[in-house]
């Protein structure tokens, strides 16, 4: 038999990278949220990007986009607290129709996924007809409808490789899509979105980088603008990289990715020093141990997809995870 986990012992995990006082202000929500998920059979799903107490200290599940992704259908629970942005929860719920999924801040959205809508693909079909559209999972289940198959930044180039085709429409961000089409003979026809976060990179950030922590590994999303992935020595999805830390051991790493990322890898390896510039998503950060547990405490804020939509919508998500 499995003994409750208490708050006070999670905190060994992430003592290296959260202070013994800040930890004691997270310890009445922590024991909270445990409890709350055990009376509701409850599970969280937490994205790489959260903050080491909810990523390391109640999440459940954990992962970039596509892990989540998987990882949601095999949920064995009544309720998903989905502690991420919108577009990861309508996600969830689109593979989990019959569970209540949650997600503790209706504001935490997503500039890639406000960047497009179902009209701009339509526009774009008939512009480049027969042109299959392979959508990134970080937009709306609207836009996932109006799409033949998702993609995430870690299988981006086997889903456009698997469509057999010479053209393919990738929408919404540009930088993924250009840095993908360095790696491919099919032609990518991209559309003009961008991470508020990622785009912010800059292959001289790279330069000052090498020039101040001699030695260092840099890392990049391939969200980044690709004069920056070409920059450094490797570029991955947050699961790419996290594997890459694991399994080469640089003495010193940078991750050009979101804050907290390299919190949550760091807690891995006390043997890799982490050079630590890098760029919030306010979306993200919108997501906190209190706001989780007023989700678990009074089922908010529940999330729905039209079923007008959703079948589509679930179409192209079913198809990138059969790939």
């Amino acid at each position: 038999m499995n003994l409750p986990i208490s708050a006070s012992s999670l905190y060994e995990r992430v003592s290296r990278v959260i202070p013994k006082a800040e930890w004691l202000t997270f310890q009445d929500d922590v024991e909270a949220i445990l409890e709350l998920k055990r009376r509701h059979n409850a599970v969280i799903l937490a994205h790489n990007y959260q903050t080491p107490e909810i990523f390391h200290g109640v999440a459940d599940i954990v992962g970039d986009s596509l892990a989540l992704a998987r990882k949601a259908v095999e949920v064995d629970a009544d309720v998903i607290v989905l502690a991420g942005v919108h577009f990861m929860a309508e996600t969830a719920k689109l593979l989990n129709p019959t569970k209540t999924v949650l997600i503790p801040d209706l504001e935490a959205g997503c500039s890639l996924a406000e960047s497009i809508t179902p009209q701009d693909i339509a526009l774009l079909r008939q512009a480049h007809p027969g042109v299959p559209v392979v959508t990134y999972v970080n937009t709306s289940a609207a836009v996932k409808a109006a799409s033949d198959i998702c993609c995430t930044s870690g299988n981006a180039r086997q889903v456009v490789e698997s469509l057999g085709v010479p053209k393919v429409l990738m929408l919404p961000d540009e930088y993924l899509a250009r840095n993908v089409a360095r790696e491919t003979n099919v032609e990518l026809i991209a559309w003009h979105g961008h991470c508020e976060v990622h785009e912010l990179f800059t292959a001289d950030d790279i330069h000052q980088l090498r020039e101040n922590y001699p030695g260092v590994t840099v890392l990049a999303h391939p969200e980044c603008p690709p004069d920056v992935v070409e920059a450094a020595d490797f570029a991955g999805s947050t699961a790419v990289m996290s594997d890459y830390v694991g399994k080469k051991r640089p003495s010193r790493v940078v991750l050009l990715t979101e804050c907290s990322m390299s919190d949550n890898v760091a807690v891995h390896h006390p043997d890799v020093e982490f050079v630590r510039p890098c760029n919030l998503c306010p979306h993200m950060k919108r997501i906190t141990l209190g706001n989780i547990r007023k989700a678990l405490e009074e089922g908010r804020h529940e999330v729905t997809v039209d079923p007008a939509i959703a079948a589509d919508a679930r179409r192209a998500v079913e198809r990138m995870l059969a790939i």
